[in-house]
């Protein structure tokens, strides 16, 4: 199995398509003048204006379901992970990705308002749908939907309970059984309502706990207000291979800082497409820019705020993945995890973990015995606030991590409602519900490495297919844009009209106007 993930990885993530991905984020960037930065404001002031209607949910509504998938472990296991393996420069990349990424989610967000659908009692839209009006490629569009259903019930499901499991072990000493368990029963009750119980949970508890996160990293920045500059230097530096110890890790850290980036704030996977279609709005580019900004949100802000938190503290080492893995040593013996000998990478430099504790030899030991990821946050959580760091950040992954479950269900109905209709849609509903509750669950009694590597695949396998599709069919957003901004421009609350613009196959729209 490892062997076949492994293999799979490094066709999806080879180094062209790391380059790719920033390539064609610059593109989408480009054309649409920057919007990222031209609408910023805009951006920001339409979370709060789309009102839910019977069918629609709200444009926040809809920006906490996307929330929900985009701010999960990556935010706080995927970031350390980019440090530990990437060092401090891999935060830069991260930051860069999601600032060419706001108008890639821009692209693809508006590109489901477009081409949504109306089935039943709610809104339904996503890749597939726009792959197959915009393109006329049936096929390509199933191609996706099946993608979405192995990565959203199968792959990537496991990578957030799997942390859940090790952040609450870590911190409360809960067996990892015990966790998935309530983690089942959980989202059972929640998924079971829809999305109209997904967006109300959403609403609630994303918002709740990204504040808390922020604060709490602003909390460790004041207490170590003099490090600012040192870190911010530190960062630039490391990201460009000036900093002389990073110096040989530079392709590490754009590749590490790329994909975790991509992992966390989902520009071009086309996962946040899903709950943007489902948004009750006048014109799709308001959806589009909404989901711009959630872009923003997950990493400018709490990807930057775990990044500041490691960095702030010291708390974290970095790997040179190019060396050959050595077997970790405490105590004069190989340490073990799970019954089998810890291997890592050797350190390029070791941050303060276990420093009072240990010295010399004995405190290197001990800090390689740290696997990269949420323990990293929760050592540098606990250095500024002993024996808080733990608990916090096993609380806060509970959240993020679940909520994203939470959003991998509903993008997964969302495709098997494309798939299907009437009794088998239904069916398929149901299975898909049983599906994801038995992965997750399993997905916190199997290793994080294994863990991690299937959602990769999970993720570079809708990546690659929405990325093709959104760069052939992408002229009906860019149109929207333009069509939005000129009835700003015209003092108007811009209203959509498809015939119009000469936006062939947006049917909802259609018909709405028509009403």
């Amino acid at each position: 199995m490892e062997s076949i993930v492994t293999f799979l990885n490094n066709i999806f993530w080879g180094p062209w398509f790391i380059y790719g991905i920033m390539i064609i984020g610059l593109f989408f960037s480009i054309i649409t003048r920057f919007l990222q930065v031209r609408h910023i404001k805009e951006m920001f002031a339409l979370m709060f204006k789309g009102q839910k209607s019977e069918k629609g949910i709200s444009s926040f509504q809809a920006l906490s379901i996307a929330l929900s998938g985009r701010v999960g472990t990556g935010n706080i296991a995927g970031t350390a992970t980019a440090i530990g393996m990437g060092g401090p420069g891999a935060v830069f990349w991260m930051w860069a990705i999601a600032f060419i990424g706001a108008a890639t989610a821009y692209v693809e967000s508006t590109l489901a308002q477009i081409y949504k659908e109306e089935k039943e009692t709610e809104y339904r839209g996503g890749p597939a749908f726009y792959i197959e009006k915009g393109m006329g490629q049936k096929w390509f569009a199933v191609i996706f939907a099946v993608a979405a259903l192995l990565a959203m019930l199968v792959l990537m499901p496991g990578v957030q309970s799997n942390a859940i499991a090790g952040a609450m072990n870590n911190a409360f000493g809960i067996d990892n059984w015990i966790i998935g368990l309530i983690i089942a029963i959980l989202l059972g009750v929640i998924i079971i309502g829809g999305v109209k119980s997904i967006a109300n949970a959403a609403q609630v508890i994303v918002p709740f706990m990204a504040l808390a996160y922020i604060l709490m990293a602003i909390v460790i920045i004041s207490m170590n207000i003099g490090e600012i500059p040192s870190v911010i230097a530190l960062i630039f530096s490391s990201a460009f291979g000036a900093q002389e110890i990073f110096g040989g890790i530079i392709g590490s850290a754009i590749a590490w800082g790329v994909k975790r980036g991509i992992y966390s704030n989902e520009a071009g996977q086309g996962t946040g497409a899903h709950p943007a279609a489902a948004a009750e709005v006048s014109h799709p580019a308001k959806q589009g820019l909404v989901q711009a900004a959630s872009v923003y949100i997950d990493t400018l802000l709490i990807c930057s705020a775990t990044a500041f938190m490691i960095l702030f503290t010291g708390m974290y080492n970095v790997h040179d993945e190019s060396a050959e893995k050595i077997p970790v040593m405490v105590e004069g013996e190989v340490h073990m995890v799970n019954d089998e000998p810890y291997e890592i990478y050797p350190t390029l430099f070791t941050g303060e973990f276990g420093k009072d504790e240990y010295t010399g030899d004995a405190q290197v030991s001990y800090a390689q015995t740290i696997k990269e990821g949420a323990a990293y946050t929760q050592s540098a959580v606990d250095e500024a606030l002993p024996g808080f760091g733990a608990p916090f950040v096993a609380i806060a992954l509970f959240f993020f991590a679940f909520t994203t479950i939470m959003a991998y269900y509903y993008i997964a109905e969302t495709n098997v409602a494309y798939l299907f209709s009437g009794t088998a849609e239904k069916v398929g509903i149901w299975i898909a519900k049983i599906v994801i509750i038995a992965t997750a669950f399993y997905g916190t009694v199997r290793t994080s490495d294994l863990a991690w590597a299937m959602g990769d695949v999970g993720l570079g396998l809708m990546v690659w297919i929405n990325v093709i599709a959104i760069l052939i069919i992408m002229k009906p957003a860019i149109v929207a844009l333009k069509d939005y901004e000129k009835q700003k421009k015209e003092g108007k609350d811009p209203v959509f009209d498809p015939i119009k613009l000469g936006i062939k196959n947006a049917t909802f729209w259609e018909n709405r106007n028509k009403k």
